[in-house]
C-alpha cells in the first residue's frame, strides 16, 4: 500500500485503541501508556475533552478501514508575534507496520495546510531529543531547529 491509499479524517471514539498502542510502540511511549484490555477509561475521557474542542483537530490515517496513523493539531491563540495563532502538532504516530510508506508526511502536510488555512503565523512541534530519525524527518519537511524544549512531569 502506498500513501495515496490512505484517507485522513477526524479521530472517532472507536480509534482510541489503537491510537493508544501507536503512542506506546516505542520505548519512550511504553513508559507513558497503558495496553490494558479493557482500556483505562482515562483515555476516553481524554478524547471526549479534545473532541470537544474546536481548536483541537485529532486526525488518523486510515488504510481499508483501520487507523494506521495518527497527530495531534493544537490551534494556539496568542498575543506574540502581532497576535498570531499558532499550530502546534503533538503525536504524530504511524503504526510500525506502515513505517516508510508516505503516511507521515501525509499527516504532517495536511497539519500544515489546516494551520495555515486556520491563519496561523507558523507551525510548532516537539520531539524528544533521542529520536534522531524523526528530527531528520521534520527537517525534511522544511522544520528547523529553533528552541529548547523543557518538561516539568507530575
Amino acid at each position: 500500500m502506498t500513501a495515496s491509499s490512505i484517507i485522513l479524517r477526524r479521530a472517532r471514539r472507536e480509534d482510541v485503541g489503537k491510537i493508544v498502542a501507536m503512542l506506546a510502540d516505542d520505548p519512550l511511549g511504553r513508559g507513558r501508556e497503558r495496553i490494558e484490555a479493557p482500556l483505562p477509561d482515562c483515555y476516553f475521557q481524554a478524547f471526549a475533552r479534545l473532541d470537544a474542542d474546536p481548536n483541537i483537530h485529532l486526525t488518523v490515517a486510515e488504510e481499508e478501514g483501520h487507523a494506521v496513523g495518527c497527530l495531534q493539531l493544537c490551534i494556539l491563540p496568542g498575543l506574540s508575534s502581532q497576535g498570531a495563532s499558532r499550530g502546534l502538532i503533538e503525536d504524530v504516530r504511524v503504526a510500525s507496520d506502515r513505517r516508510s510508506r508516505g503516511i507521515g508526511e501525509q499527516l504532517v502536510r495536511w497539519a500544515i495546510a489546516e494551520a495555515r488555512a486556520q491563519g496561523c503565523g507558523l507551525v510548532e512541534l516537539l520531539t524528544h531529543h533521542t529520536r534522531l530519525d524523526a528530527q531528520r524527518f521534520y527537517e525534511r519537511l522544511g522544520f528547523s531547529k529553533s528552541h529548547v524544549g523543557m518538561t516539568i512531569r507530575f
